[in-house]
């Protein structure tokens, strides 16, 4: 098939144009906004790369496509075109990351280019939708939903653990004996990201602020005990999130969850998020 132009590393002359790409979406960019914002363009300091298309003509004016590639492949915008350039690049060497997500149409666009050389996935998730809340949560927040702090991360991490086997079907102990995720929690922790209900010193909700850029807040891990289940726990407890994102951070409250969960659609619908987009997951 032919290749119009090829993917390219931006630098840091393209960062006006990355920002306004950015920009363009804030909610679905979230992840990748939040990392540009406070470590730049820089590869190593942003944990992965970020590409654009070759072309003489993009670099100062709107990019038609851009892709964060690190521990997950982050496809934000770009055509058919643009995606095929993306996994051009991406097959250049063995597969790093371990998902791709973001946006559905360029999610599964390009794992339409690159599922025969990386497939087949795990789990492919098709339809997640993108949900907002900008104003106040429609149900009462949970008073006893708090940030957690550093010396009790002993007891918020089994949660973690409980909640990513859970949701991505996979330890995240596994491999390195939980060394990087525990280190994630302890970051998320440590920059008062991670919030959770104790009760009688066991984590019976959970949250966490998985990304924060200057105008949004993406959620992550809800969790509820499977003991306390169906008992309004997630819900008053996402709204503590989310009216802190609002009120206390300024930001734009966002999460994406799977369409086949109808539970958790439902508290989110309850709390007030409305659908705003639509992501994809492949998860490897």
């Amino acid at each position: 098939m032919l290749r119009l132009a090829g993917a390219r590393l931006v630098d840091e002359r393209d960062y006006p144009a990355v920002r306004a790409a950015l920009a363009s979406d804030p909610i679905a960019s979230c992840m990748v906004s939040s990392r540009v914002e406070s470590l730049g363009l820089d590869p190593f300091r942003l944990g992965g790369e970020l590409w654009a298309l070759e072309s003489r003509y993009h670099r100062h004016t709107r990019l038609p496509g851009l892709c964060f590639a690190g521990a997950n492949l982050i496809p934000l915008r770009g055509d058919t075109g643009a995606l095929q350039s993306f996994a051009d690049r991406a097959l250049r060497g063995p597969r790093r990351c371990s998902s791709i997500v973001g946006p559905a149409t360029q999610v599964l666009g390009l794992w339409d280019e690159l599922a025969s050389d990386w497939g087949p996935a795990r789990e492919l998730r098709c339809q997640q939708p993108l949900l907002a809340l900008d104003r106040a949560p429609a149900v009462p927040c949970d008073t006893r939903v708090r940030r957690v702090r550093p010396h009790e991360i002993d007891r918020y991490y089994p949660a973690a653990v409980a909640m990513f086997t859970e949701e991505v079907g996979v330890d995240p102990r596994l491999g390195d004996g939980g060394a990087s995720y525990h280190a994630r929690v302890s970051e998320l922790i440590a920059g008062g990201r991670a919030f959770a209900r104790f009760e009688d010193g066991e984590v019976v909700f959970k949250a966490e602020i998985g990304a924060l850029s200057a105008t949004v807040g993406q959620i992550q891990g809800v969790w509820v005990h499977p003991e306390r289940r169906s008992g309004g726990l997630g819900s008053a407890g996402t709204a503590t999130v989310a009216a802190t994102l609002i009120h206390d951070l300024g930001r734009t409250a966002s999460l994406y969850v799977n369409s086949f969960n109808a539970p958790a659609l439902a508290a989110y619908r309850k709390i007030g998020f409305t659908k705003v987009g639509e992501f994809a997951t492949v998860l490897f």
